[in-house]
């Protein structure tokens, strides 16, 4: 059975750093400081997050 992409609980806004981190089963807080980085320095972060947001809840209907 493979595992399923979605949004997780364990939310700070949307839960989709939590859902990603555990999807691929990497620490919650790694992933949200990757975010966080991709967003400040290279200014793609939050283009990815919201992307993989959208995924995410379409994925749950």
């Amino acid at each position: 059975m493979s595992k399923q992409l979605r949004l997780s609980s364990n939310k700070m806004l949307t839960g989709t750093a939590a859902g990603l981190a555990e999807y691929i089963g990497m620490d919650v807080t790694m992933m949200r400081v990757i975010f966080a980085v991709c967003t400040l320095a290279f200014g793609f972060g939050l283009g990815i997050y919201l992307i993989a947001w959208i995924i995410m809840l379409l994925s749950e209907k």
